[in-house]
């Protein structure tokens, strides 16, 4: 038993050297396809391409801004005392001109009694001097002297009644009174905050737009804006912009108007904006992930011959999902969209998908 099996171990093993030495022989030294001659490199890459056709685009800056008070006063009083008289309630609106708070000014209202009194007698006296010095009685010196005295007296009592006047203090303009800060009986000085005012309507929108488009923006254009939290969209009137551009971020700083009757929107609020420029009638347009940034630009991958070429670009403004290209691309260039990444200079592509700008 033992010997049959190791004969037919034998016969095997002799079966399987002749039929590799018969495969050798029909195949010889070949390689097989896939084999040395190719590789990851020399593969195809499989891509989704757009041809670029000129459309009509809005131009439009998106930003960010802050809403503004029209107007906005911290009161303060300019001269020392105590507080004698509040006459404004926390959050009211008053007018302009109208007395908010008054200061103890006793001692400056007794120095006014006292001048004006004086100015009475330097009046009388200047009366008679004036009779006598047209009779010739006495010299053109003497009269002088009394009229100066006068002068002086009415000069004293302007200045005093100036400075008594800031012990009033009043509404300088029309708004909404905010909440106070001082009490009746308090010692105020010109560093003691007493409330603030602010006129709300309307509010200004204060926003920066970037400083290569400070020559395409003018007085009377329109924005929308809306405010964080709302969904709501105003539209308010640019109505001034800053003469020069900031060196350090490269944006203007512009200003609108929005009329705000019903108080709508409060100051200090976040407000993004939304500003179009002049519509341009043949932009060339182009998928954002279309394209790749590098340190000195922009590039893309046109697909020409069934090969990739990259292609240096000049931006614009972009939408969602479409970019504006300024230089580099002409209408008809087709570009890689999908599978840039894996798209080298010189590589062999395969166009699975094409779409077009139309």
């Amino acid at each position: 038993m033992n010997k049959t099996v190791k004969i037919i171990l034998l016969l095997v093993a002799a079966a399987a050297i002749l039929y590799l030495l018969l495969n050798k022989l029909s195949f010889g030294d070949k390689a097989p396809e896939g084999g040395a001659g190719g590789g990851p490199m020399a593969q195809k890459v499989a891509v989704d391409v757009f041809v670029v056709s000129p459309s009509a685009f809005q131009n439009k800056i998106t930003s960010t801004g802050t809403v503004l008070p029209n107007e906005e006063v911290e009161l303060r009083s300019e001269v020392a005392g105590r507080v004698t008289g509040i006459n404004f309630e926390e959050g009211s609106r008053v007018r302009k001109g109208q007395l908010l708070l008054s200061v103890n000014a006793q001692e400056m209202q007794a120095q006014l009694q006292k001048l004006q009194s004086n100015q009475k007698l330097y009046h009388d006296m200047e009366q008679r001097q004036r009779t006598l010095l047209e009779k010739d009685y006495i010299s053109r010196q003497e009269y002088d002297q009394v009229s100066n005295q006068l002068a002086t007296a009415t000069a004293d009592i302007q200045a005093l009644k100036a400075g008594l006047a800031k012990a009033y203090i009043r509404a300088p303009f029309d708004g909404v009174i905010g909440l106070r800060q001082v009490s009746e009986g308090s010692y105020v000085t010109a560093s003691t905050p007493i409330a603030r005012i602010v006129d709300i309507s309307p509010v200004k929108v204060e926003f920066s737009i970037p400083g290569r488009y400070s020559q395409m923006v003018k007085n009377g254009d329109k924005i929308t804006f809306t405010a964080e939290g709302s969904p709501t969209a105003y539209e308010a009137t640019i109505y001034a912009t800053q003469p020069i551009i900031d060196p350090a971020t490269r944006t203007m700083q512009v200003r609108a108007l929005y009329p705000n009757t019903n108080e709508e929107v409060k100051p200090g609020a976040f407000v993004k904006v939304n500003l179009g420029l002049k519509e341009v009638e043949k932009a060339i347009l182009i998928p954002t992930e279309s394209i790749i940034p590098e340190a000195t630009g922009h590039k893309v991958f046109l697909a020409k011959g069934g090969k990739a070429v990259p292609k240096m670009i000049k931006i614009g403004q972009r939408s969602e999902t479409l970019i504006q290209v300024l230089e580099g691309l002409a209408p008809g260039d087709t570009i890689i969209q999908s599978g840039v990444l894996q798209a080298r200079p010189g590589a062999d592509l395969t166009i699975r998908k094409v779409k077009t700008g139309e």
